[in-house]
């Protein structure tokens, strides 16, 4: 009976958190399945990228997350034109491919992240974020991450495994703990999307071959 109780209050209160939390959730659930269509090089990655985005607007407000609220508005227009270039990107208007970004379009990105980072971070000093620095940080890197997603290129996985273990800290520092499971999927899933998809990679690069 003791453990009967216990665990009729355990469900309560998972329950209430989430009639108290379903819109992060929600988001958070969407973003699950944007992260596996991703890995999988499925273009309804971008529709549910587009969803989750949209919710998550709303949840990083109220938690003060300025610069990641914004980012989610971005990742709404990305979405868009990610759909587009992944399906008349390639060679001819076909379909995109995966290929492996030049050193010079690394150094650009990195370039561009480190520049976003400085910009966003003096932004947010004018507001009331509580973590200007990680989060500027995890927004510019990310803002170039998708890019490069929309454009297949291989490396945005290695940005994002940095975006996202950064945040993941960040996420557990303000206790948003639906969301810091999610980052903690998201690291670990970065890491097999890179190796997804440079096999991927190599695969179409011997079937051209041949």
């Amino acid at each position: 009976i003791y453990f009967y109780i216990k665990s009729k209050i355990l469900m309560k209160i998972i329950f209430d958190w989430l009639l108290q939390n379903w819109l992060e959730v929600s988001a958070t659930l969407l973003s699950l399945v944007y992260l596996y269509c991703s890995v999988k090089q499925n273009i309804l990655l971008w529709l549910f990228g587009l969803i989750s985005s949209a919710l998550f607007i709303y949840v990083y407000f109220h938690a003060g997350f300025y610069a990641d609220m914004s980012l989610q508005v971005y990742y709404v227009f990305v979405s868009i034109y990610g759909w587009i270039h992944w399906l008349h990107g390639g060679t001819n208007n076909t379909s995109l491919k995966v290929s492996k970004s030049s050193n010079k379009i690394l150094i650009l990105c990195l370039l561009a992240s480190i520049l976003l980072w400085v910009a966003i971070y003096c932004i947010l000093k004018l507001t009331d974020s509580t973590v200007p620095i990680g989060d500027s940080f995890t927004t510019a890197a990310a803002i170039v991450a998708t890019w490069m997603l929309a454009r297949k290129l291989l490396e945005n996985w290695l940005f994002w495994v940095v975006i996202d273990f950064v945040s993941l800290l960040l996420y557990i520092y303000k206790e948003l703990w639906a969301t810091s499971i999610l980052f903690l999927v998201y690291t670990v899933v970065a890491i097999v999307g890179y190796f997804k998809w440079k096999k991927d990679m190599n695969t179409f690069s011997q079937s051209d071959s041949n």
